[in-house]
């Protein structure tokens, strides 16, 4: 994957910051999609809950345990995992391990 560029932010007003690596460029990505990138949460940082409104999220986890709150139902969450919030829904992501969270987020316009 090419690192098209780097940020840490302040996410959803979540604990902490984040790294949102982006893979793709605005160009690339046309208005199919707002972002395709790697994040990486340290340990107690996360996410804040937030609400989708014209697209959907998707995160595929690469590395670390975390607490994904899916419309306020909290689950663990590791390796492997894929999670999908649609149009209208709301989620958030927390690190609850003892590593970097690291996972693959898409979000692709409706």
């Amino acid at each position: 994957m090419a690192l098209i560029n780097q940020k840490t932010v302040t996410a959803k007003k979540g604990k902490g910051e984040i790294i949102i690596s982006h893979l793709l460029t605005p160009v690339e990505l046309s208005d199919k999609c707002a972002m395709f990138a790697k994040v990486t949460i340290p340990v107690g940082a996360s996410i804040g809950e937030h609400f989708h409104k014209g697209n959907t999220e998707t995160y595929h986890i690469l590395q670390g345990e975390a607490l994904y709150n899916d419309n306020g139902v909290d689950k663990k969450i590791g390796v492997g995992a894929t999670t999908f919030c649609p149009d209208g829904e709301k989620h958030g992501i927390e690190n609850i391990g003892n590593e970097d969270l690291i996972f693959i987020a898409l979000i692709i316009n409706s």
